[in-house]
């Protein structure tokens, strides 16, 4: 059947109520990606395996999985898969009917991504549009786009992916702006499953080898993206590493020696910065204000054999009775550096959130300078690829606050990454760092961290 000659408004065959195998996994992934779209909710709430989307914690582990896998598949590959849908079209779909575009994501998302027999795909979702009657009148045209996108992957998909930028467009104009001609070099990285980073607590050499993983130059060991359960690999359950990304691992590294020295880490959960805190010996305050999140820290602490002083507050409210020697303030943010591992994200945010978030990031960092001895240290950071909520932060803190001056950090010391010191001293990570022949193994998310001392 050729696409173009398929009327809108065509009507299907009269439908069973009957469900067949595997369609409450595409209804409830339908559902999903309309929620995270249209209403900018955040992915992993929705997923939450306790209090998450309802329709997806009533399915199945498996399908629970597949759901999963193909979300995280149509928001990845969001633009690509819009762009090779209109090539199927000879005119736009309704302005209205955003249950038929989702419907559609999903099911190409499927047959361009997954290994997922494409006719499953295809007579699944004709199934679902034949139940919903919304989507009812345009069963034929779900057939007919589908079938078609099928039969013409191979040769359309590569078109599409040269063609087409794969993010929003307010996304790509923050990115342009910050890394000029890498643009192209993020978004590509952007587009491909991350690998698993883990910190090791001791010879990461010998994890690397047990696990068939590499050793990064931060020093943790790299494996491909997880098939399996995580709890399974060796050494999980006897507390011997953790999952956090390079990246992620560098703002702790930043302190050198802080062995017996008091150390506060802020905005802590789940706590991987803080594991290393302690792991360097640290005496460490750990702080947050949720209590469901500090929960799981004291967890994942307790697995690792490693301790911290946990308190539950509000950051800004909290005024311990002596400074500490060192503190640590990962700061919320808008998370855009990690869209490979949530691709949600340049969906979900605006420069507006990112304009909200700075301001809360200044004011945590100058709240933080209270909180360090004359002498200490204090390393802010964040997992955001915007300057607006890392070089801008920091300079006008610097500017306007007279007992706070930046400590360069040396290129030299960080063998295999120098690239990732700026010119000013801090430290910029971006996607398309440590790149590998194996895609699987390439890549960092976009963190920004940099050192400031309260001179004594």
């Amino acid at each position: 059947m050729v696409v173009n000659k398929t009327r809108l408004g065509s009507r299907p065959k009269s439908h069973s109520p009957d469900s067949k195998p595997g369609l409450a996994a595409r209804k409830a992934a339908t559902r999903l990606l309309s929620t995270v779209v249209d209403k900018k909710t955040s992915l992993d709430g929705l997923l939450d395996p306790a209090g998450g989307n309802p329709a997806f914690r009533a399915l199945e582990p498996v399908d629970r999985s597949l759901v999963r896998a193909i979300l995280l598949s149509a928001l990845r590959h969001r633009c690509h898969i819009e762009a090779a849908l209109s090539q199927m079209l000879d005119r736009p779909l309704p302005a209205g009917a955003r249950a038929l575009s989702h419907l559609l994501h999903v099911a190409a998302a499927q047959i361009l991504y997954l290994d997922v027999p494409d006719r499953a795909a295809v007579d699944l979702a004709v199934e679902q549009a034949q139940s919903d009657p919304r989507n009812r009148r345009f069963a034929a045209l779900v057939n007919a786009v589908l079938r078609r996108l099928a039969r013409e992957k191979e040769k359309l998909l590569p078109r599409i992916v040269s063609s087409t930028r794969n993010a929003p467009a307010w996304f790509i104009e923050r990115l342009s702006a910050a890394y000029g001609d890498r643009v192209e070099a993020i978004l590509a990285a952007h587009a491909t499953e991350p690998p698993l980073d883990l910190t090791t607590k001791q010879d990461p050499e010998i994890w690397a080898d047990r696990l068939g993983g590499i050793v990064l130059p931060t020093g943790s060991v790299r494996l491909p993206a997880l098939k399996g359960p995580l709890t399974e690999l060796p050494g999980f359950a006897e507390g011997q590493w953790w999952v956090q990304d390079a990246a992620a691992s560098i703002p702790a590294r930043l302190f050198g020696r802080i062995d017996g020295q008091r150390v506060a880490d802020l905005c802590a959960a789940p706590g991987g910065k803080t594991a290393q805190l302690a792991l360097a010996g640290a005496k460490v305050t750990a702080v947050d204000l949720s209590h469901n999140r500090l929960g799981r820290l004291r967890e994942n602490l307790e697995r690792l054999g490693l301790e911290a002083q946990c308190v539950q507050t509000n950051v800004l409210d909290w005024q311990p009775e002596e400074p500490f020697d060192a503190v640590l303030l990962d700061a919320p943010c808008s998370s855009t550096g990690t869209v490979r591992r949530h691709p949600d994200i340049p969906w979900t945010k605006s420069l507006e959130d990112i304009e909200k978030l700075a301001a809360l990031q200044e004011r945590l960092l100058r709240h933080a300078l209270t909180l360090v001895r004359s002498g200490g240290v204090v390393v802010f950071s964040n997992c955001s690829l915007d300057p607006l909520e890392g070089e801008a932060v920091v300079q006008r803190v610097l500017t306007s606050h007279p007992q706070a001056v930046r400590l360069p950090v040396k290129a030299q010391q960080w063998s295999g990454l120098e690239g990732m010191v700026t010119a000013a001293g801090d430290i910029r990570t971006t996607p398309d760092m440590l790149p590998d022949d194996n895609p699987q193994l390439s890549g960092m998310d976009g963190f920004f961290a940099c050192v400031i001392a309260r001179p004594e």
